[in-house]
Protein backbone atom coordinates (compact mmCIF):
# COMPACT_ATOMS: atom_id res chain seq x y z
CA UNK A 1 0.00 0.00 0.00
CA UNK A 2 0.92 3.33 -1.00
CA UNK A 3 1.94 6.07 1.41
CA UNK A 4 -1.45 8.35 2.05
CA UNK A 5 0.19 11.42 2.11
CA UNK A 6 2.15 10.50 -1.23
CA UNK A 7 -1.43 11.50 -2.99
CA UNK A 8 -0.05 15.62 -1.75
CA UNK A 9 3.59 15.31 -3.54
CA UNK A 10 3.80 17.98 -5.94
CA UNK A 11 4.74 16.59 -8.73
CA UNK A 12 6.55 19.10 -11.98
CA UNK A 13 4.27 18.75 -15.36
CA UNK A 14 7.12 20.47 -16.99
CA UNK A 15 9.96 22.65 -16.32
CA UNK A 16 10.23 26.55 -16.42
CA UNK A 17 12.91 28.73 -14.75
CA UNK A 18 13.37 32.79 -14.74
CA UNK A 19 15.76 34.74 -13.34
CA UNK A 20 16.85 31.25 -11.09
CA UNK A 21 13.25 31.02 -10.01
CA UNK A 22 11.31 27.87 -10.54
CA UNK A 23 8.46 28.64 -12.10
CA UNK A 24 7.43 25.33 -12.95
CA UNK A 25 3.91 24.06 -13.99
CA UNK A 26 3.15 21.31 -11.41
CA UNK A 27 -0.32 19.06 -10.72
CA UNK A 28 -1.18 21.43 -8.11
CA UNK A 29 -0.71 24.52 -10.84
CA UNK A 30 -2.84 22.17 -13.09
CA UNK A 31 -5.78 21.41 -10.79
CA UNK A 32 -6.01 25.33 -9.77
CA UNK A 33 -6.45 26.24 -13.60
CA UNK A 34 -8.76 23.06 -13.91
CA UNK A 35 -10.69 24.73 -11.09
CA UNK A 36 -11.17 28.27 -12.51
CA UNK A 37 -11.95 26.68 -16.29
CA UNK A 38 -14.84 24.65 -14.42
CA UNK A 39 -16.33 27.37 -12.84
CA UNK A 40 -16.21 30.07 -15.87
CA UNK A 41 -17.40 26.72 -17.65
CA UNK A 42 -20.21 26.13 -15.30
CA UNK A 43 -21.18 30.08 -14.98
CA UNK A 44 -21.06 30.94 -18.90
CA UNK A 45 -23.08 28.02 -19.89
CA UNK A 46 -25.84 28.24 -16.95
CA UNK A 47 -26.12 32.30 -17.94
CA UNK A 48 -25.73 31.89 -21.42
CA UNK A 49 -29.01 31.53 -22.41
CA UNK A 50 -31.32 32.76 -19.39
CA UNK A 51 -34.77 32.06 -19.76
CA UNK A 52 -37.73 32.72 -17.11
CA UNK A 53 -38.04 29.19 -16.47
CA UNK A 54 -34.44 28.43 -15.87
CA UNK A 55 -33.13 25.24 -16.91
CA UNK A 56 -30.90 22.80 -13.83
CA UNK A 57 -27.79 25.02 -14.62
CA UNK A 58 -29.34 28.19 -14.54
CA UNK A 59 -31.20 27.46 -11.18
CA UNK A 60 -27.99 25.92 -9.57
CA UNK A 61 -26.18 29.37 -10.82
CA UNK A 62 -28.90 31.46 -9.16
CA UNK A 63 -29.63 29.97 -5.96
CA UNK A 64 -25.52 30.28 -5.98
CA UNK A 65 -25.62 33.96 -6.77
CA UNK A 66 -28.41 34.55 -4.03
CA UNK A 67 -26.60 32.53 -1.44
CA UNK A 68 -23.25 34.35 -1.47
CA UNK A 69 -25.53 38.12 -2.06
CA UNK A 70 -26.93 36.83 1.12
CA UNK A 71 -24.36 36.11 3.29
CA UNK A 72 -22.54 39.36 2.49
CA UNK A 73 -26.39 41.17 2.98
CA UNK A 74 -26.24 39.84 6.28
CA UNK A 75 -22.33 39.99 7.47
CA UNK A 76 -21.60 42.70 5.89
CA UNK A 77 -24.17 45.02 4.89
CA UNK A 78 -24.86 47.35 1.79
CA UNK A 79 -21.27 48.42 1.98
CA UNK A 80 -20.27 45.06 0.86
CA UNK A 81 -21.92 45.02 -2.19
CA UNK A 82 -19.28 46.10 -4.13
CA UNK A 83 -16.94 43.41 -3.20
CA UNK A 84 -19.56 40.92 -4.31
CA UNK A 85 -17.24 39.66 -7.22
CA UNK A 86 -14.73 38.50 -4.97
CA UNK A 87 -16.45 36.94 -2.41
CA UNK A 88 -18.32 35.24 -5.46
CA UNK A 89 -15.26 34.39 -6.84
CA UNK A 90 -13.54 33.54 -3.46
CA UNK A 91 -16.03 30.62 -2.84
CA UNK A 92 -16.55 29.47 -6.02
CA UNK A 93 -12.87 28.70 -6.48
CA UNK A 94 -12.36 26.57 -3.06
CA UNK A 95 -15.37 24.70 -2.82
CA UNK A 96 -14.79 23.57 -6.77
CA UNK A 97 -10.85 23.32 -5.88
CA UNK A 98 -12.22 20.85 -2.91
CA UNK A 99 -15.02 18.73 -4.97
CA UNK A 100 -12.07 18.80 -7.95
CA UNK A 101 -9.53 16.76 -4.97
CA UNK A 102 -12.21 14.32 -4.40
CA UNK A 103 -12.09 12.29 -7.87
CA UNK A 104 -9.71 9.71 -7.78
CA UNK A 105 -6.28 10.78 -8.90
CA UNK A 106 -6.81 14.11 -8.87
CA UNK A 107 -4.79 16.78 -6.92
CA UNK A 108 -6.55 18.67 -3.70
CA UNK A 109 -5.01 21.76 -4.50
CA UNK A 110 -6.47 23.23 -0.73
CA UNK A 111 -4.47 20.71 0.92
CA UNK A 112 -1.47 22.74 0.32
CA UNK A 113 -0.39 25.44 3.23
CA UNK A 114 1.26 27.60 0.67
CA UNK A 115 -1.97 27.59 -1.45
CA UNK A 116 -4.12 28.36 1.50
CA UNK A 117 -2.15 30.58 3.44
CA UNK A 118 -1.51 33.00 0.08
CA UNK A 119 -5.20 33.02 -0.47
CA UNK A 120 -5.69 34.11 3.01
CA UNK A 121 -2.48 36.60 2.97
CA UNK A 122 -3.94 38.12 0.08
CA UNK A 123 -7.19 38.87 2.02
CA UNK A 124 -6.14 39.81 5.27
CA UNK A 125 -3.50 42.53 3.30
CA UNK A 126 -6.43 43.58 0.94
CA UNK A 127 -8.88 44.48 4.11
CA UNK A 128 -6.28 46.09 5.97
CA UNK A 129 -5.28 48.40 3.27
CA UNK A 130 -9.60 48.76 2.81
CA UNK A 131 -9.55 49.59 6.20
CA UNK A 132 -6.77 52.23 6.14
CA UNK A 133 -8.11 53.56 3.18
CA UNK A 134 -11.72 54.12 4.90
CA UNK A 135 -10.84 55.17 8.58
CA UNK A 136 -7.26 56.77 8.70
CA UNK A 137 -5.40 56.52 11.94
CA UNK A 138 -8.85 55.66 13.20
CA UNK A 139 -8.24 51.91 12.33
CA UNK A 140 -6.48 51.48 15.43
CA UNK A 141 -8.91 51.93 17.50
CA UNK A 142 -9.83 48.79 16.14
CA UNK A 143 -7.06 47.45 19.08
CA UNK A 144 -9.12 49.28 21.66
CA UNK A 145 -12.11 47.46 23.23
CA UNK A 146 -14.98 50.16 24.02
CA UNK A 147 -15.64 50.19 27.48
CA UNK A 148 -12.38 48.80 28.41
CA UNK A 149 -10.87 49.57 31.93
CA UNK A 150 -8.08 51.78 31.22
CA UNK A 151 -5.29 50.38 33.38
CA UNK A 152 -6.25 46.68 31.22
CA UNK A 153 -5.68 48.90 27.90
CA UNK A 154 -2.13 48.01 27.44
CA UNK A 155 -2.61 44.15 27.62
CA UNK A 156 -5.72 43.99 25.70
CA UNK A 157 -3.84 46.10 22.59
CA UNK A 158 -1.62 43.06 22.69
CA UNK A 159 -4.15 40.56 22.94
CA UNK A 160 -5.97 42.23 19.97
CA UNK A 161 -3.34 42.88 17.36
CA UNK A 162 -2.05 38.88 18.09
CA UNK A 163 -5.45 38.35 17.33
CA UNK A 164 -5.83 40.19 14.79
CA UNK A 165 -2.12 38.91 12.94
CA UNK A 166 -3.31 35.75 13.44
CA UNK A 167 -6.02 35.93 11.48
CA UNK A 168 -4.34 34.77 7.97
CA UNK A 169 -3.13 31.90 9.69
CA UNK A 170 -5.84 30.28 11.41
CA UNK A 171 -7.89 30.91 8.32
CA UNK A 172 -5.51 29.12 5.76
CA UNK A 173 -4.41 25.84 8.67
CA UNK A 174 -9.12 25.53 9.08
CA UNK A 175 -8.56 24.81 5.53
CA UNK A 176 -5.47 23.00 4.67
CA UNK A 177 -5.95 20.66 7.83
CA UNK A 178 -9.65 19.92 6.74
CA UNK A 179 -8.72 18.87 3.34
CA UNK A 180 -5.29 17.01 4.51
CA UNK A 181 -6.77 14.60 7.36
CA UNK A 182 -10.28 14.12 5.27
CA UNK A 183 -8.09 12.82 2.64
CA UNK A 184 -5.76 10.90 4.46
CA UNK A 185 -8.49 9.07 6.00
CA UNK A 186 -9.71 7.94 2.94
CA UNK A 187 -6.60 6.32 1.75
CA UNK A 188 -6.02 4.36 4.78
CA UNK A 189 -8.98 2.97 4.12
CA UNK A 190 -9.19 2.82 1.09
CA UNK A 191 -5.84 0.71 1.21
CA UNK A 192 -7.71 -1.58 4.05
CA UNK A 193 -10.31 -2.14 2.14
CA UNK A 194 -7.54 -3.49 -0.70
CA UNK A 195 -5.12 -5.47 1.53
CA UNK A 196 -8.16 -6.97 3.31
CA UNK A 197 -10.12 -8.12 -0.49
CA UNK A 198 -6.57 -9.30 -1.90
CA UNK A 199 -6.43 -11.85 1.46
CA UNK A 200 -9.18 -13.71 -0.30
CA UNK A 201 -12.09 -16.46 0.92
CA UNK A 202 -13.71 -15.86 4.37
CA UNK A 203 -11.50 -12.59 4.83
CA UNK A 204 -13.18 -11.43 1.54
CA UNK A 205 -16.44 -10.86 3.24
CA UNK A 206 -14.38 -8.49 5.25
CA UNK A 207 -14.28 -5.71 2.95
CA UNK A 208 -17.88 -5.01 2.96
CA UNK A 209 -17.08 -3.14 6.16
CA UNK A 210 -14.59 -1.08 4.25
CA UNK A 211 -15.92 -0.53 1.38
CA UNK A 212 -18.78 1.59 3.22
CA UNK A 213 -16.75 3.00 5.49
CA UNK A 214 -15.58 4.50 2.16
CA UNK A 215 -18.59 5.33 0.76
CA UNK A 216 -19.65 7.09 4.40
CA UNK A 217 -16.23 8.93 4.49
CA UNK A 218 -16.71 9.81 1.22
CA UNK A 219 -19.93 11.29 1.76
CA UNK A 220 -18.53 12.99 4.80
CA UNK A 221 -15.61 14.58 2.75
CA UNK A 222 -18.17 16.04 0.21
CA UNK A 223 -19.93 17.66 3.12
CA UNK A 224 -16.52 18.75 4.76
CA UNK A 225 -15.71 20.30 1.08
CA UNK A 226 -18.83 22.80 1.45
CA UNK A 227 -18.65 23.48 4.52
CA UNK A 228 -15.41 24.63 4.62
CA UNK A 229 -15.22 26.76 1.04
CA UNK A 230 -18.20 28.17 3.46
CA UNK A 231 -16.75 28.88 6.84
CA UNK A 232 -13.56 30.55 4.64
CA UNK A 233 -15.78 32.81 3.00
CA UNK A 234 -17.83 33.91 5.49
CA UNK A 235 -14.97 34.78 7.63
CA UNK A 236 -13.81 36.86 4.72
CA UNK A 237 -16.91 38.59 4.99
CA UNK A 238 -16.28 38.91 8.64
CA UNK A 239 -13.18 40.67 8.09
CA UNK A 240 -14.41 42.88 5.51
CA UNK A 241 -17.10 43.81 7.98
CA UNK A 242 -14.40 44.67 10.38
CA UNK A 243 -12.63 46.94 7.81
CA UNK A 244 -15.68 48.57 6.71
CA UNK A 245 -17.49 49.48 10.10
CA UNK A 246 -14.58 48.56 13.09
CA UNK A 247 -16.71 46.22 15.04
Amino acid sequence: MHSPVEQFTIKKIFDFYFLGIDLSFTNSSLFMLLSVLISFVFLFYATKNQKIIPSRMQCAAEMLYEFIANMIRDNVGKEGKPYFSLIFTLFLFILTSNLLGLIPYSYTTTSQIIVTFVIAASIFIAVTILALFKHGLHFFTFFVPAGAPKILIPFLIVIEVISYFVRPVSLSVRLFANMLAGHTMLKVFGGLAVMISSAGGIAFAGTIFPFAAIVALTGLEILVAVLQAYVFTILTCMYLNDALHLH
